[in-house]
């Protein structure tokens, strides 16, 4: 190949590199760039962004929400788990007997047996109080977190209403009401014959 042949082809390479969209100019290709993150909806959160959106979850971790009290109480669950009407074990010897909340409910509400009658029972909740001079020993059931709790709530009878939220002992016997699994037998009733006050228990929920 001679010096002639070279040259000509030396200046068609100079002239394909001039024609357009061959060799697109350095600012094409960032509109091209800006054009596809627009297109695509890519976006890349700065350090800063990143840092906001870190501190709702801190800030649940340093200060964790209090435990619910009476307002809670008070949406009474609008639906609860229907058990049936059935017959429960016997309750362990001896008076009074130790019960959660849900336990006196579940067999004051549910139980043909009637294992509650003639027992005397001992309970410790919060006060939550009603209309006209009522009042509920209250207790939250939780399922995974504070934020799916049910309430379970017993009509206390025979003492004088202490402070709204206070943490207190009832012990007394069942007071039966309405027909078993009705509405009628909803909230249970106690008739109390001590009511001590306590501190909150370091754990204030019961768990399903």
């Amino acid at each position: 190949m001679g010096p002639a042949h070279a040259a000509r082809q030396a200046r068609h390479h100079r002239h394909a590199a001039r024609q357009p969209g061959l060799n697109p100019p350095r600012h094409s290709l960032t509109l091209t760039k800006s054009r596809y993150r627009a297109a695509h909806g890519q976006q890349f959160p700065t350090p800063r962004i990143a840092w906001l959106l870190a501190v709702p979850a801190a800030a649940l971790l340093l200060f964790p929400p209090p435990a619910l009290g009476s307002y809670s109480a008070e949406r009474e669950a609008a639906q609860r788990a229907a058990q049936g009407v059935g017959t429960f074990p016997a309750l362990p010897s001896g008076n009074p007997v130790e019960l959660t909340l849900g336990q006196f409910t579940s067999r004051a509400i549910y139980d043909s047996g009637r294992s509650l009658s003639g027992r005397t029972v001992r309970m410790t909740g919060f006060v939550t109080r009603g209309d006209n001079g009522t009042w509920y020993l209250a207790r939250l059931l939780i399922t995974c977190c504070a934020a799916d709790a049910s309430t379970y709530k017993i009509r206390i009878k025979g003492a004088d209403a202490p402070v709204n939220d206070t943490w207190v002992t009832v012990t007394g016997t069942w007071h039966p009401k309405g027909k078993l699994g009705s509405e009628e037998a909803w909230p249970p009733v106690l008739d109390a014959t001590a009511v001590k006050t306590v501190k909150q228990p370091d754990n204030p929920y019961e768990r399903r």
